[in-house]
């Protein structure tokens, strides 16, 4: 089965305070963390169910090498990542944010 993907717009903010954060600690670790962000969200397309569901409909799948977590739905073949998140951030608050996006 073939997917589509799209981010809700706020991901993008999620994904530039990660790459401010990270830019900061070192020049060049920010590009990296952008480039890890985007290839494992594109790998979703291939199979996002093995990804299981953490919070009503939501998966999450987590980033290699960084401690970061997508969390996305699937309607209609369409991959929604919703947000990026630091996997230490309470799971409560993320579902609070999923829940308000």
């Amino acid at each position: 089965m073939n997917y589509s993907i799209r981010f809700r717009p706020e991901v993008e903010g999620d994904a530039l305070s990660a790459y401010h954060w990270y830019e900061d600690k070192s020049a060049g670790l920010g590009e990296e963390f952008l480039r890890l962000f985007y290839a494992n969200a594109y790998e979703l397309v291939r199979n996002p169910l093995i990804y299981r569901k953490i919070y009503k409909n939501f998966r999450r799948r987590l980033l290699r090498r960084f401690p970061y977590a997508l969390y996305f739905l699937i309607e209609n073949h369409t991959i929604i990542v919703f947000g990026l998140f630091h996997t230490a951030r309470d799971l409560k608050r993320i579902e609070k944010i999923l829940n308000d996006r």
